[in-house]
Parts: structure tokens; C-alpha cells; sequence
């Protein structure tokens, strides 16, 4: 499931980032968001996401929500 479908509050697991760009590749990395790592949605906004990885809350949008598989 997408990161996108996620309910609020849950922890995740990543299973693995859906995208051919190495730069957004590299830009989740740098987050700690990688294959293996757990990640909750902490609240929905209307342009995106607020997630939880690791010890950080970062506001995502929705194209790299879906990006992200869960």
C-alpha cells in the first residue's frame, strides 16, 4: 500500500520507494527514509502529509507520498 492510504497514527514499515528519480531518491535518504525503516502519518494537510521517520517530523507532498510503499 501507498504511504498515501495510510492511516493516521499507525506505524509503518517502508517497504520500498517507488520512483526512477535519483534525486528524490537521495532526498528521502538524506531524511532516514529508506527500505526497512518504520514511519507513521502523523496528520493529513491539504497540500500533503506530515510523517514521523526516525526522531523528525517532515511535511511531505502527495507525489512523494506516493511514492513511498508501505
Amino acid at each position: 500500500m501507498r504511504l498515501t492510504d495510510a492511516h493516521e497514527g499507525a506505524e509503518y514499515t517502508i517497504n520500498r520507494i517507488n520512483t526512477q528519480d535519483e534525486e528524490l531518491n537521495a532526498f528521502l535518504f538524506s531524511l532516514g527514509c529508506y527500505s526497512g525503516e518504520p514511519i507513521s502519518v502523523v496528520s493529513r494537510k491539504k497540500s500533503g502529509l506530515v510523517v514521523s521517520i526516525k526522531d523528525g517530523r517532515y511535511n511531505i507532498d502527495h507525489l512523494l507520498a506516493d511514492a513511498i510503499e508501505v
